[in-house]
């Protein structure tokens, strides 16, 4: 069986999904070599209170362990949000062929919104970008996530006792 950018991406999706489970940001991360899943990465920023325990990092981290390489060279990275600066600069540095991704990150893109380090020529590696990809679906659990998380908030407001002589 063929399995396409849809498919891989459904288990980015996935991964997303455990993220959203332990309350993090939903946010997955699978790479593929060779038509099958090298790698497995969701957001833990909160979980380990590490600013970089991005899906992505986590997942780059986790192939090039399991590669015995830094060299991530025929791989691709299937991410259910469009990879910051940092991410892209770890795919970058790794080698990576390709990212393909969901939805678009308008406050801190880096593979076609703020900015496009994917065909930087001054870098010394390019890579293939293919956007959107089940965007519709990953944008939509990154909305409800973020609307249940000030709907939360809202409701602890709500219910926390104020001081009118404070």
């Amino acid at each position: 069986m063929q399995r396409d950018d849809h498919y891989w991406m459904g288990k980015a999706i996935a991964q997303a999904r455990r993220a959203e489970a332990i309350g993090e940001v939903p946010i997955g991360a699978v790479i593929v070599k060779d038509g099958v899943i090298i790698a497995r990465g969701h957001n833990l920023r909160e979980s380990n209170q590490d600013p970089a325990a991005h899906a992505e990092m986590i997942a780059i981290r986790k192939a090039a362990k399991k590669l015995a390489s830094w060299r991530l060279t025929g791989a691709t990275l299937y991410v259910t949000l469009e990879p910051c600066t940092m991410c892209m600069g770890a795919v970058i540095l790794s080698r990576l062929d390709r990212v393909v991704f969901g939805s678009y990150d308008p406050k801190g893109g880096a593979a076609g919104s703020l900015y496009d380090l994917s065909d930087d020529k001054r870098l010394n590696h390019s890579v293939v970008l293919t956007p959107g990809v089940r965007g519709e679906e990953t944008s939509s659990m990154l909305s409800g996530f973020f609307a249940e998380l000030r709907a939360k908030k809202k409701s602890v407001n709500k219910s926390s006792p104020t001081s009118e002589n404070s």
